[in-house]
C-alpha cells in the first residue's frame, strides 16, 4: 500500500510540475522557411495567390489524398477561400486577406477549436528570380498549448520545407515552358 502512495505521490507531482512549467512557457509561436526561386517574382506569386494552385504544390494536398477542398469568392487575391475536409487533416478554411501583388500575401487560417493563425507570404525579387519566405503566427491557449507553441517549429518546419520545394519545382516547370 506504501508502494502505491509514492507511486502515485510521484505521478502528481510530475503532472503538477509539467503544468507549472507551461504557465511559464509562451504561448506564441513562429514557423518560417525560405528559398530562392529562379522565376520571375509574378510566376511564384501567382501560384500562391491562387489557392486552387495549391494543389499543384501542397505538401498537406500531396500526402492526403482524403483532403477535399471546397472554393469560395473570387478566383485569386482578397477574399478567396478555400474550405477543406478530411479523414486525416480534419477541417478547416484558409481566407487570403492581404495581396500585393507581387511582394506580398497574408492568409487567415481557421481550424477550429485548434487555433486561428495567420500565414504570410513575401517574395524579394533578386538577379536570379526570388526569394520565397512562408511563415506561420499563432497563439495557443492554457499551459498544454505552450509545450504544442514550442513544438510548433518542429512539427511544421519539414512541411514548410516541402511546400517550397514543390512549388519551385511548379514555378521553375512553367517558367522553362512560357
Amino acid at each position: 500500500m506504501r508502494a502505491l502512495k509514492v507511486v502515485l505521490g510521484v505521478m502528481f507531482g510530475l503532472a503538477l510540475l509539467f503544468v507549472v512549467v507551461g504557465l511559464f512557457l509562451p504561448n506564441d509561436y513562429r514557423v518560417e522557411r525560405s528559398l530562392q526561386i529562379n522565376a520571375p517574382p509574378e510566376v511564384v506569386f501567382d501560384r500562391v495567390n491562387s489557392l486552387k494552385n495549391w494543389s499543384e504544390w501542397s505538401p498537406w494536398i500531396a500526402r492526403d489524398p482524403t483532403i477535399r477542398n471546397t472554393y469560395e469568392g473570387p478566383e485569386s487575391g482578397v477574399g478567396a477561400k478555400v474550405s477543406w475536409t478530411s479523414e486525416e487533416s480534419g477541417e478547416g478554411t484558409q481566407t487570403i486577406i492581404v495581396s500585393e501583388r507581387p511582394t506580398r500575401i497574408e492568409t487567415a487560417l481557421d481550424f477550429g477549436g485548434m487555433g486561428q493563425p495567420k500565414a504570410d507570404w513575401t517574395f524579394e525579387p533578386n538577379e536570379r528570380g526570388v526569394l520565397v519566405t512562408w511563415g506561420l503566427t499563432g497563439t495557443t491557449e492554457g499551459p498544454i498549448g505552450a509545450y504544442a507553441a514550442a513544438f510548433m517549429d518542429r512539427m511544421l518546419g519539414d512541411e514548410y520545407e516541402d511546400g517550397l520545394l514543390r512549388l519551385k519545382q511548379v514555378a521553375e516547370a512553367q517558367r522553362q515552358d512560357q
